[in-house]
């Protein structure tokens, strides 16, 4: 899922636990969360923005979920699961007497529709292509079935799904919203509003939507999670200034500003111990990089790509941006599993910088391009960089345009020869090292309007990623962990990129909001975990 740097990044708490998140948190009450924009869609074979993301994880529920605050997976409606030996067959037991938000209890027919509603191409959902790996998946995504081959629903309560070939991430899938569960016969009424008219097995069910105005949540009280959610209510304002937002907020107005903190008051606000006593910072599966094409001189050359990331001062540039990352040295986050703490990769070095283009052949340094998008703070980023290039005797012409028309640059096999991501950099769809590789790193990715902007393509780390995926079996989950730690460490040695930083997410809300651990910025419900929300007054 692709984030824009400082976009929102409210986030509530919650804390490890099958029913209720803080034992001693008080129930009831109401908050109220302020947007700048009007909420997209809430249907969640659809939404895939950070607005609607957790909005649609409080209104629907998938077979899987994450432990509150970690990227551990859970069943939520499954009560079980198995897997056969051959990593083929996926069978799920559902909780009984789990109710839709009209009432209806939830039935094995209503994931089946769910999962063959996705795949549909009239559905029209960006995330069809993560269930690729269930049997019958091409038909059904072409359009030649309605259905598919590979979901069965054995008897109420049980389905089974069988895949065409293993897939260690495939209970990661089944924990995305577009996996989430829908009642046929709601979608079947409003069809293409039903994400204006959701109705699913939540903690929360939308009671209003008044478009350009608010969107209302109550509590369902029949929601199968016992203890949750803790609030009553939530209202979500829309059409609010941020800088508006956080007046209100300091005002008592608001509980949580939805779109974080405006990048022109984050100083002010951080040396205001009133309001930066009510901020949380946290880490997120996020990384900032600099692509190198690999298929284009001089960066087809691997000491030119290594000099360039030894010349880069990626301490300066979280400066730039007040503090808001931590520098990487890396693809993966230090949050994701496969991330090797021990790696070092190249330090800040423009002596050795020089050193290095000199052995490359080029001494007298190159003139090249940098690509960004023209959005505060990226083009500041960009010239700091264009002037650490220029130390070491690259001169880097910036072209700086539209979000849209950099994408359409790195898709160009020959167009961009440099690429900063932020605004587009990548933050992980799921908690799964396979998620940092195949789209913006792996060989498939390196196509005519693909997000591998580097252009790399190594056959045999490809070969290796492929295996890894393949290690299905729980058992061989360490093996497989350890696999994907050498796979981005040896991408690495290659540099095609220059990783830059880790977005950190701060969240500022009300002194209401608050818990024994406080307000924690959860990793995978983003921005916001609402169903573990509560008013400590």
């Amino acid at each position: 899922m692709r984030n824009s740097l400082f976009a929102g990044v409210a986030a509530c708490a919650m804390m490890l636990g099958g029913t209720s998140a803080f034992a001693d948190g008080h129930m009831g009450g109401a908050i109220t969360v302020t947007y700048k924009d009007d909420v997209s869609t809430l249907d969640p074979a659809i939404g895939y923005d950070w607005q609607n993301w957790s909005m649609i994880k409080s209104l629907f529920d998938g077979l899987m979920d994450y432990a509150p605050g970690t990227t551990d997976l859970v069943p939520d409606l499954a009560q079980s699961y198995t897997i056969s030996e051959d990593g083929l067959t996926y069978t799920f037991k559902l909780k009984p007497g789990v109710k839709f938000h009209n009432g209806r209890e939830m039935t094995a027919t209503d994931v089946k529709y769910t999962l063959d509603r996705v795949v549909n191409p009239t559905t029209q959902s960006p995330g069809a292509g993560f269930f690729a790996a269930i049997d019958g998946f091409d038909a059904a995504s072409a359009g030649d079935t309605d259905s598919l081959s590979g979901v069965q629903a054995v008897d109420d309560l049980t389905v089974q799904i069988n895949l065409s070939r293993p897939d260690a991430t495939f209970l990661h899938v089944m924990a995305l919203n577009f996996a989430h569960v829908v009642p046929s016969e709601v979608v079947e009424q409003y069809g293409a509003d039903f994400g204006k008219h959701p109705v699913g097995t939540g903690a929360y069910e939308m009671t209003e939507w008044t478009l350009g105005q608010h969107v209302v949540f109550e509590k369902n009280a029949d929601y199968h999670i016992e203890g949750l959610p803790k609030l009553d209510k939530i209202t979500f304002e829309v059409g609010q200034e941020p800088i508006v937002a956080l007046l209100r907020l300091e005002r008592g107005e608001i509980d949580i500003a939805g779109d974080g903190i405006p990048p022109a008051k984050f100083l002010e606000v951080m040396k205001n111990p009133d309001l930066k006593a009510n901020i949380v910072e946290g880490s997120q599966l996020h990384t900032g990089y600099i692509t190198l094409n690999t298929q284009m001189a001089p960066f087809d050359n691997l000491k030119v790509r290594q000099a360039v990331n030894m010349a880069v001062n990626k301490d300066r540039i979280v400066r730039i941006i007040n503090g808001r990352a931590v520098p990487a040295n890396q693809p993966l986050p230090p949050l994701m599993p496969g991330y090797d703490e021990n790696y070092e990769g190249f330090k800040f070095d423009p002596e050795g910088a020089k050193a290095l283009l000199a052995e490359a052949g080029f001494g007298d340094g190159f003139t090249t391009e940098l690509y960004v998008a023209n959005t505060d703070p990226q083009p500041r980023i960009a010239q700091a960089i264009q002037q650490d290039l220029s130390n070491v005797g690259i001169k880097a012409e910036i072209k700086s345009l539209a979000q849209a028309n950099v994408i359409a640059a790195g898709g160009e096999k020959d167009q961009a020869p440099m690429i900063w991501s932020g605004g587009m950099a990548w933050i992980a769809d799921f908690p799964d090292p396979s998620n940092f590789y195949g789209p913006i790193l792996g060989c498939g990715g390196a196509v005519p309007g693909g997000w591998n902007w580097s252009w790399y393509c190594n056959a045999e780390i490809d070969e290796r990623a492929i295996a890894a995926d393949a290690m299905a079996d729980p058992s061989q989950a360490n093996d497989r962990i350890e696999a994907w730690k050498k796979i981005f460490t040896d991408v690495q040695d290659e540099a095609p990129w220059v990783p830059v930083f880790n977005e950190q997410r701060f969240t500022i809300r009300s002194s209401r909001l608050a818990g024994p651990e406080g307000i924690f910025v959860d990793p995978v419900h983003i921005p916001v975990h609402y169903d573990h929300v509560y008013i400590s007054e």
